[in-house]
């Protein structure tokens, strides 16, 4: 099993939901193609169960590194919910979206990596002589571009959203850039809709705080 880390692509800050209309089952054709994959996963078909992995690894690998700020670890926890999900294909039922069920194990191990970094915090060392060498500001030089700008605007954005809390954090990244309904978010964190309104509301009004010097300039 391969997988490749996505990039992140800029969205909007505070991004409206686009509609994804569910058939007279009540579930898309998505819905229904992940149920039948994971059936045949069920029974060993590995075919089918790299075929889910296709579909779904940048939904993983892009949610993991957003969550961890970075993409050295990504692809590995990426791989741990999918050997999860092999692991457990027998026990899925398809009572909910498949790919919820694949963001609570995203979730959890997500969530128990950045409890350990917690615990074992790695401090970079900088030398004074790096610190030294650091290129001056040119104070004459040309004002940067429009891409420069917005450049810097979406490193601030993801620096912002690093900086909140575990379960804010998860709740933004599903809606901002996988674009999940309140109650897919819902249930991928084990939370009621109004609990998590309640999150995207407190982390909203953090990333404003946070990013004032952009919104008003």
């Amino acid at each position: 099993m391969k997988l490749s880390c996505v990039a992140a692509q800029p969205r909007p800050l505070f991004l409206s939901m686009s509609v994804n209309e569910p058939g007279p089952s009540g579930r898309t054709p998505e819905d229904a193609e992940d149920i039948r994959l994971m059936g045949l996963a069920s029974t060993g078909d590995m075919a089918a169960f790299e075929a889910l992995v296709e579909r779904h690894q940048r939904l993983v690998v892009g949610t993991v590194a957003r969550m961890l700020g970075t993409n050295s670890d990504a692809e590995d926890i990426a791989q741990q919910v999918f050997v999860r999900v092999w692991k457990n294909a027998k026990r899925y039922e398809p009572r909910a979206k498949f790919t919820t069920w694949l963001l609570k194990i995203t979730r959890n191990l997500v969530f128990n990596e950045l409890r350990r970094r917690a615990r074992h915090p790695a401090v970079p060392l900088q030398s004074e002589t790096e610190e030294e060498e650091r290129p001056l500001k040119d104070e004459t030089a040309v004002p940067p571009d429009a891409t420069l700008l917005e450049h810097e605007l979406q490193e601030a954005v993801d620096a912002a959203i690093a900086q909140l809390p575990e379960a804010q954090r998860m709740a933004v990244i599903l809606r901002r850039y996988e674009e999940l309904s309140y109650e897919e978010i819902a249930e991928a964190l084990d939370q009621s809709v109004s609990a998590v309104k309640s999150l995207l509301f407190r982390a909203r009004t953090e990333l404003r705080e946070s990013l004032k010097r952009y919104l008003s300039s």
